[in-house]
């Protein structure tokens, strides 16, 4: 050894000494337990994430050094980096529970700003795992501003944002979450404002971590997550497949895959999915598993808004968002929730360049005392800026009936930017159905019969105004929709980047 590397020796030692301490996390003890619970480690998620060999830490060494009444905390309770996903560059941040309970400690709420001004600068998806107690007691506060919900906010619509809930997760670390573009949760997680023993002391309520924020909560009745699993292994390969269909962020365009199931066919099994009858409800999920390419299904809040299905699919190849109502629920009629997953979702499509495809069989906008209680209205007006603020191919198919604002937030507006409209020879068409809406307009006889007559034929009627594009065999939808987007390639250069906006939302 000679006299340089002696005296480097003692330094990298020390370094070693160091970075061991820094990866021990909460101890053996600690490590344990929560292994015995059936989940993964932070580090575990993490090598889990990314690409095997791929993940290189950033922060390391934050929270190393302790103050002189407190003992350090490993990573300060955050273990941080980049990797590769698929071959493609990612970064993520994962809450260790085994120190201080997850907790965010100043050097971790540095940290986690970090994340969001590298994902922004290098223009990188961003994923979060949580599983903390929020904000640290002892945290002082001190040090530079914004934090890292700021950072989040200006980070959106620039690159994929996605956060697994993977444990209890409260206070500001829930508040990832609704940042975040795609939420999922484990059957063991829970998310909340604050906690089962803050909500008794501020309100006297008793309640469990599960009924003030379970997946039960979240997944089906909030709408703040947007799919559930089952363990831990289960979400991260979730997030490594929704991250498959969008682009590293605003400026490029999605990946394609160039083989499988991508070229044209006849979708003959359609006839028997769909009857003509509008009183016959059909499954809309079975239709969208034979139109797109096989295999390429990933529906997005399955248990919330259920009158409207949104997936991520390929058709051809191509990455592309689906709007469509299901006839299995409330005949297909979108009431608050299902409008609010309709907007989020074009919102997300919009922001990353993903071609829409509406798929239209609804009778309107729910109507009735619960749903003008629950502002349907508002909701039914916000997704149909969404449909029109689209800066995307947009597609438009309507499968057999549409009816007044249900079909206008479906995109069935003429001249309204749609690369291509569609309708099915069978479909129902109008203001409002006339079985229901003969009586309050008072219409005689041979009126009724002639609207009945042109509603039952208003695919015709209405192409005539060139309203549709065309109106086509069902078992050719497919082969139409592959040929729309063979129209748009055009738009498949470099994206403009992210969408800005003027005007109110409703």
């Amino acid at each position: 050894m000679t006299a340089e590397n002696q005296e480097w020796a003692p330094i990298l030692q020390a370094l070693e000494r160091r970075r061991e301490s820094a990866q021990a996390m909460g101890g053996e003890e600690k490590l344990k337990r929560h292994r015995d619970t059936g989940k993964l480690n932070a580090r575990q998620r993490l090598a889990c994430l990314f690409d095997p060999g791929t993940f290189v830490e950033l922060g390391a060494f934050v929270g190393c050094i302790a103050a002189a009444d407190a003992t350090p905390a490993p990573a300060d309770a955050l273990v941080a980096g980049f990797g590769m996903i698929d071959g493609r560059p990612a970064l993520a941040g994962a809450e260790d529970f085994t120190v201080l309970g997850g907790s965010i400690g100043d050097g971790a709420a540095d940290k986690r700003y970090r994340l969001t001004q590298l994902a922004a600068q290098e223009r990188v998806p961003l994923i979060f795992m949580l599983e903390g107690a929020g904000h640290r007691l002892t945290n002082t506060h001190a040090g530079r501003r914004p934090n890292d919900l700021q950072g989040l906010a200006d980070l959106s619509g620039q690159v994929p944002i996605v956060s697994l809930v993977m444990g209890a997760t409260a206070g500001h670390g829930a508040l990832t979450a609704p940042m975040s573009d795609f939420v999922v949760m484990t059957q063991a997680a829970t998310m909340f404002a604050a906690g089962p023993p803050l909500v008794k002391a501020a309100t006297g309520e008793s309640v469990t971590k599960e009924q003030l924020g379970g997946p039960q909560v979240h997944v089906a009745v909030s709408g703040v997550a947007h799919n559930l699993v089952a363990d831990d292994e289960s979400a991260i390969a979730l997030a490594r497949r929704y991250l498959s269909y969008f682009p590293l962020n605003a400026w490029e365009r999605a990946p394609r895959q160039d083989n499988g199931d991508i070229g044209e066919r006849r979708l003959d099994g359609l006839l028997e999915l769909i009857s003509p009858n509008t009183r016959t409800p059909y499954r809309m999920r079975n239709v969208l598993q034979l139109l797109v390419d096989d295999g390429s299904l990933l529906e997005i809040q399955p248990e919330f808004g259920t009158s409207v299905i949104v997936a991520l699919a390929r058709l051809g190849g191509q990455s592309v968002g689906i709007v469509a109502n299901d006839p299995c629920v409330m005949a297909g009629s979108i009431d608050a929730n299902s409008a609010d997953k309709a907007t989020h979702f074009m919102d997300l499509a919009n922001a990353f360049g993903l071609p829409v495809i509406f798929l239209a069989d609804n009778p309107g906008v729910m109507g009735g005392t619960r749903a003008e209680q629950s502002g349907v209205l508002r909701h039914a007006a916000r997704m149909f800026v969404a449909q029109r603020r689209l800066q995307v191919p947009k597609f438009h198919v309507t499968l057999r009936k549409a009816f007044g604002f249900g079909s206008s937030i479906m995109a069935m507006n003429p001249f309204d930017g749609q690369t291509l409209a569609l309708a099915l020879p069978a479909v129902t068409l109008g203001s409002l159905p006339v079985g229901s809406g003969a009586g309050s307009a008072k219409l005689d006889e041979a009126t009724r019969a002639r609207l009945e007559a042109e509603q039952i034929n208003g695919a015709f009627h209405v192409a005539d105004r060139m309203v549709y594009d065309d109106v086509i065999d069902p078992r050719e939808m497919r082969n139409a929709l592959l040929r729309g987007l063979a129209l748009s390639a055009g738009r498949n250069g470099k994206s403009g980047g992210p969408r800005v906006f003027c005007g109110i939302t409703p």
